[in-house]
């Protein structure tokens, strides 16, 4: 079994994910999926 490494997002990287929900109206999924987090990780920012 391989190990994952856990990654490590800039302070802009999360503010500009989390500002694509209200700014262009994306629901959670949608402005995750593209960038390759988890939706889950989107609510802990």
């Amino acid at each position: 079994m391989t190990k994952r490494k856990n990654r490590s997002y800039t302070d802009e990287f999360r503010r500009e994910t989390v500002a694509l929900i209200p700014e262009q109206g994306y629901n959670v999924s949608k402005a995750t999926e593209p960038l390759g987090v988890t939706d889950k990780l989107l609510y802990n920012w």
